[in-house]
């Protein structure tokens, strides 16, 4: 399933629940954030990462989540375990460098 607009009460539950988070920073003309969201829903429907909660931030409308984030650029995806970061990158959009990205979580 496609990272779902991001809500700080599901980001919470996840956390508490020790699960596999996704947090992709993007904007609807962002070409690189384009290239990314169909890799993104294909891995994610993929058994290997199909129980990681993904979720969105709108890099126009959700600055205060694109500061909690830290994100620099739109096209940020963050990886998390729990309430762990475990990576992170900006402007991926080879999908071999996604799947080791998503792979720190596992």
């Amino acid at each position: 399933m496609p990272p779902v607009p991001f809500a700080s009460q599901g980001f919470a539950t996840a956390q508490a629940a020790n699960q596999r988070i996704l947090i992709t920073v993007s904007a609807e003309w962002c070409v690189v954030c384009a290239a990314q969201r169909p890799i993104l829903t294909r891995l994610l429907t993929t058994e290997r990462f199909q129980d990681f909660v993904a979720f969105n931030v709108d890099w126009d409308t959700q600055k205060d989540l694109v500061r909690r984030f830290n994100a620099q650029v739109q096209g940020t995806i963050v990886v998390f375990k729990g309430s762990r970061e475990m990576a992170r990158t900006a402007g991926a959009t080879r999908e071999q460098l996604i799947v080791e990205l998503l792979e720190w979580a596992l």
